[in-house]
């Protein structure tokens, strides 16, 4: 699978309503800046249900 944004290897991928996207580490490491600078990191955190190790 490839980039979403690019032609490179997609690294990452994510699915919903069996729509799947693929991301490269950069484009993985943008919208992932984007999504903290927007506090929609909060929210994804919370749909995900991510656990930290105590």
């Amino acid at each position: 699978m490839n980039c979403h944004y690019c032609d490179r290897e997609a690294a990452f991928a994510a699915e919903s309503d069996g729509l799947k996207v693929g991301l490269c580490e950069e484009h993985f490491r943008e919208r992932l800046q984007e999504l903290a600078e927007a506090d929609g990191l909060e929210t994804l955190k919370e749909k995900v249900d991510v656990d930290r190790a105590e």
